[in-house]
């Protein structure tokens, strides 16, 4: 491959739930299988920092970053698109993902970047007021949100397999839609 034929495709897939056995972070890992199925080669990366980065504080948001808020800056910049899968708390967005998209603001490398998320909810209101939420914040950042790619795939808990990731084929298919839309934009 030469330096300016692009490479395959990497997603950086952020739960937005710090729960063991989440069943967002189930379908990330679900995510992961998905594309690994792919011809393409297109990958997908969990960001596992979201519990280590410190309380957003813009003081502390000029150099040098914290380490934590540095590599998700670094793991931002590197991905071709973002992948978001996130529960909802009390009518919003969890406060430890609003403080990783706080920690985003300050910089640059969101901007542009085709961004999505599965909705997985099996509630009839879905998580709606997070993914208002989600859209307004992720606006101010600057990230190309490929309305396409942003689905409600309803996962029930027993929907998810001892090894932590969803087995049910349709399941499987319409998270594989939404993914080929966010990579068909990640390919410009």
């Amino acid at each position: 491959m030469s330096p300016t034929t692009p490479g395959p495709a990497t997603l950086l897939l952020v739960s937005g739930s710090l729960r063991v056995g989440s069943t967002n972070t189930s379908t990330l890992r679900t995510v992961q299988e998905v594309l690994a199925d792919r011809a393409d080669g297109a990958t997908g990366t969990l960001y596992a920092g979201m519990g280590d980065l410190p309380h957003f504080n813009p003081d502390d948001d000029r150099d040098p970053l914290p380490g934590p808020v540095a590599g998700l800056r670094t793991a931002i910049a590197a991905a071709s698109g973002l992948v978001f899968c996130t529960p909802e708390y009390a009518g919003d967005m969890p406060g430890s993902l609003k403080n990783l998209l706080d920690w985003t603001v300050g910089g640059v490398e969101i901007q542009g970047k085709p961004t999505a998320w599965i909705n997985v909810s099996t509630s009839p209101t879905g998580a709606a007021g997070t993914h208002a939420a989600l859209r307004t914040v992720l606006g101010y950042t600057g990230a190309d949100i490929v309305d396409e790619a942003c689905v409600h795939v309803p996962v029930p808990r027993d929907a998810v397999d001892p090894d932590g990731v969803i087995g049910e084929r349709d399941l499987r298919v319409r998270i594989g839609a939404a993914l080929t839309a966010l990579l068909k934009r990640a390919a410009g």
